[in-house]
């Protein structure tokens, strides 16, 4: 399978006091609010970080539900919480915090399938950075 996805980003004016947009393909961003406070402090609007997080939260949680169903477990609930370290200028940690229901698994399955998703999610292997899970059952 191959296909191509698009984002489109506009920047106006310096890096401090400029602003910016972001929008994607699929509209779900459509204009979203690019600023130095979105990224660096509590402003209104998303920033880059951000966005690699929710990529990697969703690429790796649908990776662990295939990975799950190839196993004969259809899991109830899986949520993921990815949270990016961002460190004088690199992204140097990003944690995948993995609540999951998922009826008859065990708790070492789930936590092999998880690392399994971890390290196969394409997301995961775009990344150079450390990648660390926590994966609980609920």
């Amino acid at each position: 399978m191959k296909f191509t996805r698009k984002a489109h980003a506009n920047w106006q004016g310096t890096g401090m006091e400029g602003k910016g947009t972001i929008s994607t393909q699929s509209t779900t961003l459509d204009n979203a609010q690019l600023s130095f406070k979105t990224r660096f402090a509590d402003g209104v609007g998303t920033n880059p970080e951000e966005l690699v997080a929710a990529a990697h939260s969703g690429c790796f949680t649908m990776q662990l539900s295939f990975l799950l169903n190839e196993a004969g477990f259809t899991a109830d609930d899986l949520t993921t919480e990815a949270t990016v370290t961002f460190e004088d200028g690199t992204i140097t940690l990003i944690h995948l915090d993995l609540k999951g229901k998922v009826p008859s698994i065990s708790p070492e399955e789930f936590e092999k399938t998880a690392a399994k998703a971890k390290e196969i999610c394409p997301i995961s292997k775009l990344l150079n950075t450390t990648i660390t899970l926590s994966a609980s059952l609920v």
